[in-house]
């Protein structure tokens, strides 16, 4: 169970990557069916597969190279969907003779596993909605998390009684970690609606910003056709991309505030190790977000963003955790 967690962990993490690949390559509606492309279990090669496409799809036509990436992230989320069933199959099986493993979270892993199904489904049935794209973004990012609390409770370690005198910081830590997911909704948002590019200078945003901001509006959810390239105007998308970068330096301080108490008070070169991690993390996603501003959101660096925000949710699931369970 342990290395069937750590492979589906690892797996996850290459989902995420390559959901954020297919986002950012503008091919959520690569393929504007589900779970096929085109009509096709695969994206169609041949002059007759691409004329029945063209046929049942005149509105949509076929890009290959788009298809592909929506189609090579299905087949991978498709995997793991697989994987978690088989993980809360031997949970299930196993609990009947050692009462004293998981059960509850498989099985809750499994539930999120086939909801973000759905959301993948309705994602492409609704045109890209920005709240059904940001909820899918953050199911992938808590699946990521749940997985890696199972493979944390399989793995059998006792941290030193020595850093008892870190548990006053778990309040701390809990809220260090919400900050962060609040944070990545907000990029998720920022992103669903194509507004990384709305602001192209530091700190914050050129010009006059502060009295364009249209914080109502930008967090609304307008009727539309289809949301792909986004349908909010240029002051709602300004609004969503400051209110990103505002995140940014909250969570800055929030989460850099937890690591020097940390590890001024941390013994145990475990947690020193940890806390190390966790300082690089942030200090390497900070470089990530400058860099998309300064050259205008790369494809490689923006992906990167979304892979090192993820790492650095999964370190403080794993604080988290070692503060509440392992004293």
């Amino acid at each position: 169970m342990r290395r069937l967690t750590k492979f589906s962990l690892v797996f996850c993490f290459i989902v995420i990557v390559l959901g954020a690949f297919t986002r950012l390559t503008d091919a959520g509606l690569g393929c504007p069916d589900w779970p096929g492309c085109y009509g096709f279990l695969s994206v169609p090669q041949s002059e007759s597969g691409r004329a029945v496409a063209e046929q049942a799809f005149p509105d949509a036509p076929l890009d290959t190279q788009k298809a592909w990436n929506e189609m090579i992230h299905r087949y991978a989320a498709g995997t793991l969907g697989l994987l978690v069933l088989a993980i809360a199959i031997i949970a299930i099986r196993r609990r009947r003779e050692v009462t004293s493993k998981p059960l509850k979270l498989p099985v809750a892993l499994l539930g999120l596993i086939i909801f973000q199904a759905l959301l993948g489904m309705w994602t492409v049935t609704m045109m890209l909605q920005p709240a059904i794209v940001m909820a899918h973004l953050l199911g992938g990012f808590t699946t990521f998390s749940l997985l890696y609390l199972l493979y944390l409770r399989e793995t059998p370690y006792q941290i030193s009684g020595g850093e008892q005198g870190l548990r006053r910081f778990r309040t701390l830590a809990m809220v260090s970690l919400l900050v962060v997911v609040a944070q990545i909704a907000l990029g998720g948002w920022v992103a669903a609606n194509y507004a990384a590019l709305a602001c192209t200078e530091l700190p914050i945003c050129e010009g006059n910003w502060a009295s364009n901001l249209n914080i109502s509006g930008a967090f609304s959810l307008p009727e539309a056709d289809t949301y792909e390239f986004g349908v909010h105007p240029y002051d709602e998308r300004m609004t969503m991309h400051v209110f990103h970068r505002l995140g940014a330096i909250v969570t800055t301080l929030v989460v850099g505030f937890l690591l020097f108490k940390l590890w001024k008070h941390a013994v145990s070169s475990y947690f020193r190790r940890l806390t190390l991690a966790i300082t690089l993390l942030l200090v390497v996603q900070l470089a990530l977000g400058v860099s998309n501003v300064v050259f205008s959101l790369p494809l490689s660096v923006a992906v990167a963003h979304n892979a090192v925000g993820a790492l650095l949710l999964l370190s403080l699931v794993g604080l988290n955790y070692n503060l509440a369970r392992k004293a």
